[in-house]
Protein backbone atom coordinates (compact mmCIF):
# COMPACT_ATOMS: atom_id res chain seq x y z
CA UNK A 1 0.00 0.00 0.00
CA UNK A 2 2.97 2.48 0.89
CA UNK A 3 4.58 1.58 -2.31
CA UNK A 4 1.40 2.34 -4.59
CA UNK A 5 1.11 5.71 -2.86
CA UNK A 6 4.96 6.28 -2.96
CA UNK A 7 4.73 4.97 -6.85
CA UNK A 8 1.94 7.30 -7.36
CA UNK A 9 2.84 10.50 -5.80
CA UNK A 10 6.61 9.87 -7.65
CA UNK A 11 4.56 9.47 -10.61
CA UNK A 12 3.02 12.71 -10.49
CA UNK A 13 6.14 14.02 -9.73
CA UNK A 14 7.75 13.50 -12.10
CA UNK A 15 4.80 14.20 -14.93
CA UNK A 16 4.78 17.42 -13.30
CA UNK A 17 8.66 18.36 -13.89
CA UNK A 18 8.74 17.32 -17.43
CA UNK A 19 5.57 19.25 -18.43
CA UNK A 20 6.17 20.96 -21.59
CA UNK A 21 3.48 23.11 -20.90
CA UNK A 22 4.29 27.01 -20.50
CA UNK A 23 3.79 29.59 -17.98
CA UNK A 24 0.00 30.52 -18.26
CA UNK A 25 1.44 33.99 -19.96
CA UNK A 26 -2.11 35.95 -18.72
CA UNK A 27 -1.54 35.03 -15.17
CA UNK A 28 1.69 36.36 -15.44
CA UNK A 29 0.49 39.54 -17.12
CA UNK A 30 -1.93 39.68 -14.31
CA UNK A 31 0.63 39.47 -11.84
CA UNK A 32 2.89 42.33 -13.57
CA UNK A 33 0.12 44.93 -14.11
CA UNK A 34 -0.59 44.18 -10.24
CA UNK A 35 3.15 44.74 -8.96
CA UNK A 36 2.94 47.49 -11.11
CA UNK A 37 0.20 49.29 -9.50
CA UNK A 38 1.41 48.84 -6.09
CA UNK A 39 4.67 50.14 -6.82
CA UNK A 40 3.19 53.53 -8.14
CA UNK A 41 0.94 53.89 -5.50
CA UNK A 42 3.79 53.51 -3.15
CA UNK A 43 5.41 56.18 -5.18
CA UNK A 44 2.44 58.71 -5.63
CA UNK A 45 2.64 58.22 -1.36
CA UNK A 46 6.03 59.26 -1.50
CA UNK A 47 5.99 61.99 -3.56
CA UNK A 48 2.97 63.57 -1.82
CA UNK A 49 4.99 63.23 1.61
CA UNK A 50 8.07 64.53 0.16
CA UNK A 51 6.41 67.23 -1.75
CA UNK A 52 3.28 68.82 -0.35
CA UNK A 53 2.80 71.32 -3.57
CA UNK A 54 2.51 68.27 -5.56
CA UNK A 55 -0.88 66.97 -4.32
CA UNK A 56 -2.61 69.77 -6.17
CA UNK A 57 0.03 69.62 -9.14
CA UNK A 58 -1.32 65.83 -9.33
CA UNK A 59 -5.00 66.54 -9.11
CA UNK A 60 -4.89 69.16 -11.59
CA UNK A 61 -2.59 66.84 -14.43
CA UNK A 62 -4.31 65.54 -16.94
CA UNK A 63 -2.47 62.33 -16.29
CA UNK A 64 0.31 61.46 -14.59
CA UNK A 65 3.12 59.12 -15.81
CA UNK A 66 4.51 57.36 -12.96
CA UNK A 67 7.62 55.26 -12.79
CA UNK A 68 8.93 54.30 -9.12
CA UNK A 69 12.22 53.01 -10.19
CA UNK A 70 14.15 53.85 -13.04
CA UNK A 71 17.26 51.96 -12.48
CA UNK A 72 20.48 53.60 -14.15
CA UNK A 73 23.87 52.33 -14.01
CA UNK A 74 27.00 52.69 -16.20
CA UNK A 75 30.44 53.13 -16.39
CA UNK A 76 31.11 56.19 -18.99
CA UNK A 77 28.64 54.64 -21.19
CA UNK A 78 25.16 53.93 -18.87
CA UNK A 79 21.81 53.67 -19.56
CA UNK A 80 18.24 53.63 -17.62
CA UNK A 81 15.22 51.56 -17.21
CA UNK A 82 11.76 51.17 -15.32
CA UNK A 83 8.25 50.57 -15.65
CA UNK A 84 5.69 52.35 -14.63
CA UNK A 85 1.61 53.25 -15.46
CA UNK A 86 -0.33 56.35 -16.67
CA UNK A 87 -3.17 57.49 -14.68
CA UNK A 88 -6.14 59.43 -15.72
CA UNK A 89 -8.32 60.03 -13.00
CA UNK A 90 -6.46 57.98 -10.44
CA UNK A 91 -6.88 54.60 -12.50
CA UNK A 92 -4.43 53.25 -14.51
CA UNK A 93 -5.04 53.93 -18.41
CA UNK A 94 -1.74 52.02 -19.55
CA UNK A 95 1.47 50.54 -19.19
CA UNK A 96 4.89 51.86 -20.06
CA UNK A 97 8.40 51.48 -20.00
CA UNK A 98 11.30 54.11 -19.81
CA UNK A 99 14.75 53.78 -21.46
CA UNK A 100 17.49 56.39 -21.92
CA UNK A 101 21.17 56.05 -22.56
CA UNK A 102 23.64 58.42 -21.44
CA UNK A 103 27.23 59.20 -21.70
CA UNK A 104 29.76 61.19 -19.62
CA UNK A 105 31.43 61.15 -16.36
CA UNK A 106 29.16 58.00 -14.84
CA UNK A 107 30.41 55.16 -12.28
CA UNK A 108 27.96 52.99 -10.55
CA UNK A 109 24.09 52.43 -10.13
CA UNK A 110 21.14 54.55 -8.59
CA UNK A 111 17.47 54.26 -8.66
CA UNK A 112 15.13 56.87 -8.92
CA UNK A 113 11.15 57.39 -9.11
CA UNK A 114 10.19 59.71 -12.34
CA UNK A 115 6.43 61.11 -12.71
CA UNK A 116 5.67 62.92 -15.56
CA UNK A 117 2.42 65.65 -14.87
CA UNK A 118 0.40 66.06 -18.42
CA UNK A 119 -1.13 69.34 -17.41
CA UNK A 120 -3.12 69.50 -20.38
CA UNK A 121 -5.45 68.13 -22.66
CA UNK A 122 -3.60 68.38 -25.66
CA UNK A 123 -0.39 66.89 -23.99
CA UNK A 124 -1.77 64.21 -23.07
CA UNK A 125 -3.41 63.63 -26.36
CA UNK A 126 0.09 63.65 -27.95
CA UNK A 127 1.70 61.43 -25.66
CA UNK A 128 -1.19 58.58 -25.63
CA UNK A 129 -1.30 58.73 -29.69
CA UNK A 130 2.23 58.43 -29.98
CA UNK A 131 3.95 54.97 -30.83
CA UNK A 132 6.88 55.94 -28.85
CA UNK A 133 7.34 58.93 -26.81
CA UNK A 134 10.90 60.89 -25.77
CA UNK A 135 11.24 63.50 -23.33
CA UNK A 136 12.63 66.33 -24.91
CA UNK A 137 12.04 65.12 -28.66
CA UNK A 138 7.81 64.81 -28.49
CA UNK A 139 7.48 67.46 -25.16
CA UNK A 140 9.54 69.52 -23.16
CA UNK A 141 9.14 68.28 -19.93
CA UNK A 142 9.86 71.00 -16.61
CA UNK A 143 11.56 69.29 -13.93
CA UNK A 144 9.95 70.69 -10.03
CA UNK A 145 13.51 71.10 -8.30
CA UNK A 146 13.28 70.66 -4.70
CA UNK A 147 12.77 74.51 -3.56
CA UNK A 148 10.14 74.68 -5.95
CA UNK A 149 7.88 73.05 -3.56
CA UNK A 150 7.79 76.18 -1.70
CA UNK A 151 5.58 77.17 -3.64
CA UNK A 152 4.71 76.56 -7.55
CA UNK A 153 4.25 79.51 -9.43
CA UNK A 154 1.30 80.42 -11.96
CA UNK A 155 3.66 80.11 -15.11
CA UNK A 156 5.11 77.03 -14.74
CA UNK A 157 1.42 75.42 -13.43
CA UNK A 158 0.68 76.61 -16.65
CA UNK A 159 3.14 74.59 -18.95
CA UNK A 160 1.93 71.41 -20.57
CA UNK A 161 3.79 69.00 -19.41
CA UNK A 162 5.70 68.95 -15.64
CA UNK A 163 7.88 66.45 -13.59
CA UNK A 164 9.36 65.20 -10.59
CA UNK A 165 12.49 63.24 -10.46
CA UNK A 166 12.71 61.68 -6.72
CA UNK A 167 15.30 59.43 -4.89
CA UNK A 168 15.78 58.53 -1.33
CA UNK A 169 17.41 61.37 -0.38
CA UNK A 170 14.40 63.56 -1.62
CA UNK A 171 13.87 65.72 -4.94
CA UNK A 172 16.49 66.06 -7.57
CA UNK A 173 17.61 69.34 -8.51
CA UNK A 174 18.95 69.96 -12.23
CA UNK A 175 17.93 66.93 -13.69
CA UNK A 176 16.78 66.55 -16.87
CA UNK A 177 14.85 63.83 -18.48
CA UNK A 178 15.23 64.89 -21.99
CA UNK A 179 15.94 61.98 -24.32
CA UNK A 180 14.26 59.24 -22.21
CA UNK A 181 11.76 56.67 -24.55
CA UNK A 182 8.93 55.92 -23.58
CA UNK A 183 7.16 52.82 -24.65
CA UNK A 184 3.75 51.61 -24.00
CA UNK A 185 4.25 48.23 -23.03
CA UNK A 186 1.48 44.87 -23.31
CA UNK A 187 0.02 44.22 -20.65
Amino acid sequence: MHKRIFLILASTLVIAACSTTRPDVATDQVSQRRSIDANVDAAMTKLAAQAPASTELVRKARGVLVFPAVISAGFIVGGSHGQGALRVGGRTEGYYSSTAVSVGLLAGADSKAVYILFMTDDALAKFRSSKGWTAGADASVSILKSGADVGIDTQTAQRPVLGYVLTNAGLMANVSVDGTKTSRLDL
